[in-house]
């Protein structure tokens, strides 16, 4: 009687697991979607900044430059809670939200390569496809350990 039962059991459980399984491959694939629709939030505002502090290094009063650099950061600052969001949910993100973390160390002007090759990899297909080395940042090919 216990096989019989284990027997009837045994297509749900298969049933059960099959379903599961795409569940999750489903779920994955929104997890994806989503991750770069945050992303492409971020490089909207991502865009904004580089095109304000382009404009911050043009402008002839200090006072002026002062405000177009601030609210370029404030923008940088916005963008960077969609980076992590999307890096969360898809790894592939992490160096661009990475990047976007340096801006309260690093001044905007060493931000603008990167994030501009991020974002337009972005906006020619979704695919995070930046490396350093195409941006022409030095790659050291043999590092050493303790430096």
């Amino acid at each position: 009687m216990a096989q019989r039962m284990t027997r009837r059991r045994a297509p749900r459980l298969v049933a059960t697991a099959a379903v599961c399984v795409a569940a999750a491959l489903g779920l994955g694939g929104c997890a994806n979607a989503h991750a770069l629709a945050l992303v492409r939030q971020a490089c909207t505002h991502v865009d904004r900044s580089l095109d304000l502090y382009k404009k911050s290094t043009t402008d002839v009063s200090p006072a002026t430059q002062q405000a177009d650099s601030t609210s370029a950061l404030i923008q940088l600052r916005d963008a960077l809670p969609l980076a992590a969001t999307a890096a969360g949910e898809n790894a592939q993100w992490q160096a661009f939200m990475t990047t976007l973390s340096e801006s309260s160390r690093v001044p905007e002007a060493d931000l603008v390569i990167a994030l501009t090759q991020q974002c337009a990899s972005v906006a020619q297909g979704g695919q995070n496809n930046f490396s350093p080395a195409a941006a022409g940042a030095p790659v050291d090919t043999n590092p050493t350990v303790g430096q």
